[in-house]
C-alpha cells in the first residue's frame, strides 16, 4: 500500500467514525485494536494490512468495503445465523417448481390459497419470522403447484398469489440479514409477477430487491433498481392513482436511503422531498403492495437517512413529530431501532437502551436478529462500562453478549 493510499484511507476512516460519532478509544474497542493503532491509522503512518481487519472496520463504520478499499478484493463478511433463517434459506431451495411441473398435479382452488398467502405477509409484518417459515414450508409448494395445474383463467391469479408470497420471503429474509436468499426470493417475485402480466406488482418486487442491496450494502444498485423502476413507472404518475404514487414514493424513499448510506446528504434529503411530494398527493397512509407508504413512512425514512448521514440531532428532531401508532408491528419496531442508533451518537446510552427495549417488546425477533439493531447493542456495550442492567438483558437475548 502507498504512503498516498495509506493517507487517503485513513481520512475515509476517521471521516466515517466522527460521522458514527465514536470516539478513538471506542472505535478501538468495537474493532479489537488499541487506541494507538487507530491514530497510527487515520493518521497515515500504518498500514492496514488485512483484509480481515479492513472488514470489521468497514463494519463497524457501516459503510461498503470498497469505500475503503477500491482496488482491494471483496470479501464477505459472515454473520451469526438468525433463528429460522436456514429453514427459510431450505424453502427456496426445494425444487418446487420442477416437481409442480414433472410431478402429479394437485387440483387447487385459489380462494382457499389466497386467505394463507395475506397471512404470510400478516406475519411479516409483525416480525414472526419463523410463524412466518412454518406457513411459507407448505404453502410455497402449494402455490408453486397451483399455478401450473389450475385452468388457464386462474392462472394469473395463482401467480399473483406467488409473487406476494415470495416478496413476504424475501422481506423476512432482509430483516434477519440474509441477503442473498433475500435476492433469489425478490427475483422469483418478479418472474412470478410478469407471469400474472401485472407490471405494478412486478415494481413492488423491484421494490424489495432495493431492499436485499440495501442491506448487503451494495448502494449503487439500490440507485440503479430504484430510479430505473421510478423511470418505467412515470408513464402512469398523471393518472393519479393511489398504487402508483405508493409505488413511486416507496421508490424514492430507497433512493433516499442509498444515497445517505453513501454519505450524499444533498441526494438524500431531496428524495425524501420528492417522497413527501408523492405521499401529499396520496393524502394518507396506505399499504399498497405492502410498501406502507404515506406522510407517516416518509417521516419515518427521514429519521432514518438523517441518522446513517450522522444528523442525530436532526434525525431525534424529526422522530419527535411521527406517530407511527398505525402502522405495522415491523415498522414501528423498525422505527424505534433508528431512534435508538440517534440515540446512541448523541451519547444518550440510557434513552437508546430503553428504546432498544420499547422495540424488543413490538417486534422481538426483528430486534434480536436485525444487523442495525445487533451493531447498536454491541456498541452500547462498548461505550457504557459497566454495562446497566438492562442493557446486559437485551444483548443476552440477542446473542450479543
Amino acid at each position: 500500500m502507498s504512503t498516498e493510499y495509506q493517507k487517503a484511507l485513513g481520512r475515509k476512516i476517521a471521516q466515517y467514525r466522527r460521522r458514527r460519532g465514536l470516539s478513538q478509544r471506542e472505535f478501538a474497542g468495537l474493532i479489537n485494536r488499541s487506541e494507538a493503532w487507530v491514530s497510527q491509522v487515520e493518521r497515515g503512518v500504518r498500514k492496514v494490512d488485512r483484509m480481515s481487519v479492513l472488514e470489521a472496520v468497514a463494519e463497524v463504520l457501516e459503510v461498503p468495503l470498497a469505500d475503503l478499499a477500491a482496488e482491494a478484493p471483496i470479501v464477505a463478511a459472515t454473520v451469526e445465523e438468525a433463528p429460522g433463517s436456514t429453514r427459510l434459506r431450505l424453502v427456496l431451495s426445494a425444487a418446487h417448481a420442477l416437481n409442480a411441473l414433472l410431478g402429479q398435479k394437485q387440483p387447487a382452488d385459489p380462494a382457499e390459497l389466497r386467505p394463507r398467502a395475506e397471512q404470510a405477509w400478516k406475519l411479516t409484518h409483525e416480525g414472526r419470522y419463523l410463524e412466518l417459515t412454518d406457513l411459507l414450508e407448505s404453502l410455497v409448494p402449494q402455490l408453486e403447484a397451483a399455478a401450473r395445474s389450475v385452468d388457464h383463467g386462474q392462472r394469473a391469479e395463482c401467480f399473483r398469489l406467488l409473487a406476494s408470497v415470495y416478496q413476504a420471503c424475501s422481506s423476512a429474509l432482509s430483516k434477519l440479514g440474509e441477503f442473498s436468499a433475500a435476492w433469489i426470493a425478490a427475483d422469483r417475485a418478479i418472474v412470478a409477477a410478469e407471469r400474472a402480466d401485472d407490471p405494478l406488482l412486478m415494481a413492488a418486487g423491484e421494490f424489495r430487491l432495493c431492499l436485499t442491496f440495501q442491506g448487503a450494502k451494495h448502494f449503487n444498485q439500490v440507485e440503479t433498481v430504484a430510479r430505473t423502476s421510478v423511470e418505467a413507472l412515470s408513464s402512469l404518475a398523471s393518472d393519479g392513482r393511489p398504487e402508483v404514487l405508493s409505488l413511486l414514493g416507496a421508490l424514492t424513499l430507497q433512493r433516499a436511503i442509498a444515497a445517505a448510506r453513501s454519505n450524499d446528504a444533498t441526494a438524500a434529503y431531496k428524495h425524501i422531498a420528492s417522497a413527501r411530494s408523492l405521499a401529499e398527493r396520496l393524502g394518507a397512509d396506505r399499504n399498497d403492495f405492502n410498501t406502507e407508504f404515506g406522510p407517516t413512512n416518509v417521516g419515518l425514512h427521514e429519521v432514518s437517512a438523517a441518522v446513517d448521514l450522522g444528523d442525530a440531532g436532526v434525525a431525534l428532531r424529526a422522530a419527535a413529530t411521527v406517530d407511527a401508532s398505525g402502522l405495522s408491528a415491523e415498522r414501528r419496531g423498525r422505527f424505534l431501532i433508528d431512534v435508538a442508533r440517534a440515540h446512541l451518537q448523541r451519547r444518550n446510552l440510557d434513552e437508546a437502551v430503553e428504546t432498544l427495549e420499547q422495540a424488543e417488546t413490538i417486534t422481538p425477533e426483528q430486534v434480536r436478529s436485525h444487523p442495525l439493531a445487533r451493531q447498536a447493542i454491541g456498541d452500547l456495550l462498548t461505550i457504557q462500562a459497566p454495562a446497566s442492567p438492562a442493557l446486559q438483558g437485551l444483548a443476552r437475548r440477542a446473542g450479543v453478549l
